[in-house]
């Protein structure tokens, strides 16, 4: 009864370790999508910022 006992916390901590293992690899690749969005995002609006197009508009209004 003990040795079911002891494989079954065996395979927990070894389900959350595979868990923890999938979960940290897809927030470091979503970090580097996040960053470059964040990146591209900035530099659009330096252009826009920078640009003498003429156009008054706010940048929040619709």
């Amino acid at each position: 009864m003990e040795e079911v006992m002891f494989w079954k916390i065996v395979l927990a901590i070894v389900l959350i370790w595979i868990a923890l293992a999938v979960v940290g690899a897809l927030i470091e690749g979503l970090f580097w999508v996040l960053v470059v969005g964040a990146v591209v995002f900035g530099a659009y609006l330096l252009y826009k910022a920078m640009s003498g197009s003429g156009e008054k508009s706010d940048i929040t209004r619709l």
